[in-house]
């Protein structure tokens, strides 16, 4: 067999080859002469028709047999002498019909495509330059806080004295009816709370329960806009039935100690609370001006290293990402950069011998199992059903290769903008 490598591109090898025709006419015999074994043809004893008939009756069904057993080992041999790993199954192209017509009398050529990663040549990556900016926590950060954790403490208590106001919570049953199309199925909803004057309750709906008491029951129509949330109702005329089975207002607790201590046994006092909110933010802010560091240092890793990138693995990490056929042009950058980033993080771990020790998985899996409120062995199940416990290897790997960047680095600390403030700053700066 003779093969011969041609380049296409960085990520595309093409090999041409050919099989000579005594290795071709030796499949083609013997697997003429298991017919000939098998076939019953008429006018001979069943197994003794010649070879030349057996093989002008099943030409087709023989020569798919011949090739069947010949390319993909052909093709295996190819890449092995070469030292190639292909991404996915090879493109096969069959050349020269001559050699197809007359098995066993030319060689059969053909030529297969091949992806292959691209050969990456680290440049630099040591001493990368980034900013860290920490967004500062305020006095109304924590108040802001505070005043969501009163809003998940409110209840709601019955309205017995009056109609139902905006910011009331009405509960009702609701049947409706679609105007413009009678004949789709109605709306029948029980128990169902609508917020008056709520985000994403329609004008009529908080118009029509406005001054609403328990047991009344209210006729009306809505005319949900085009772009309403619910698809089943946008642009929909719809006349409804509502029978009102409750109204209550909702009830924020007091903002003192009692009310702190209620929410962990840790918390012993509104103040305490309050330093705790204070250093939960301040966490949350570290860690996000640690992440846009890391990202800011991925970022110029990649702009450092422009290779191609075979599309196949592109159009699969794109595919990876979303699923809708709409979002994948714009999700096919995101995609490229994934993967240059992924394939240079593995190189900075095999230039600086990163590895990840059998300890290090099992914190890892410990880690997901905390996080998403398994067990272990749960999490151990789900991995082994994608190629076990060192699937994660990789991961972990390319994360190590990112915190080598970041210790790396020159990251320098600057005050915090707002990233209005830092957009006007650019226009001033290009004028």
């Amino acid at each position: 067999m003779k093969t011969e490598l041609k380049e296409i591109s960085p990520t595309r090898i093409q090999i041409d080859v050919e099989i000579d025709a005594d290795a071709v006419r030796a499949v083609y015999d013997r697997i003429s002469d298991n017919y000939a074994r098998a076939a019953n043809v008429p006018g001979f004893r069943p197994g003794h028709a010649p070879r030349a008939v057996v093989r002008t009756r099943f030409k087709d069904q023989i020569r798919t047999e011949v090739l069947r057993e010949l390319l993909p080992n052909a093709v295996q041999q190819a890449v092995e002498e070469h030292k190639l790993e292909p991404l996915g199954e090879p493109e096969l192209n069959l050349e020269n019909s001559e050699g197809l017509n007359q098995l066993g009398q030319q060689p059969i050529a053909f030529n297969v495509n091949i992806d292959v990663l691209p050969d990456i040549k680290l440049g630099e990556y040591k001493g990368l330059e980034a900013t860290r900016r920490t967004r500062p926590v305020k006095d109304e950060d924590v108040e802001r806080v505070i005043e969501q954790l009163r809003e998940n403490s409110a209840s709601l208590e019955p309205v017995e004295d009056r109609g139902a106001q905006i910011g009331d919570t009405v509960t009702a049953n609701f049947h409706g009816k679609f105007v413009d199309t009678p004949a789709a199925e109605p709306i029948n909803v029980q128990d169902v709370d609508v917020v008056l004057g709520g985000q994403g309750v329609v004008q009529e709906m908080t118009d029509n329960l406005m001054g609403a008491s328990a047991d009344d029951e209210k006729t009306f129509s809505v005319n949900y806009p085009q772009n309403f949330s619910a698809k089943g109702l946008a642009g929909k005329n719809v006349e409804y039935t509502v029978k009102v089975t409750a109204v209550r207002i909702k009830e924020l607790p007091e903002l003192d100690d009692e009310w702190a201590q209620s929410l962990g046994d840790e918390i012993e006092s509104l103040d305490q609370l309050r330093e705790k909110v204070r250093s939960d933010l301040q966490a949350q802010a570290t860690n996000e001006a640690e992440g846009r560091v890391r990202s800011d240092l991925l970022r110029k890793l990649v702009d450092a290293h422009q290779f191609e990138l075979p599309e196949r693995l592109v159009a699969q990490q794109t595919e990876h990402r979303f699923e809708w056929e709409k979002a994948r042009d714009s999700l096919k950058d995101q995609a490229s950069f994934d993967l240059r980033s992924s394939l240079l993080l593995e190189h900075i771990a095999d230039e600086e011998n990163l590895d990840v020790t059998d300890q290090e998985i099992d914190d890892e899996i410990n880690a997901i199992a905390d996080a998403s409120r398994q067990t272990p062995e749960q999490v151990r199940a789900v991995l082994t059903k994608q190629g076990g416990e060192r699937s994660i290897a990789p991961r972990l790997r390319n994360r190590k290769a990112l915190d080598f960047l970041v210790a790396n680095g020159r990251v320098i600390d600057e005050e915090w903008k707002e990233e209005k403030q830092e957009s006007e700053a650019s226009s001033q700066n290009s004028e």
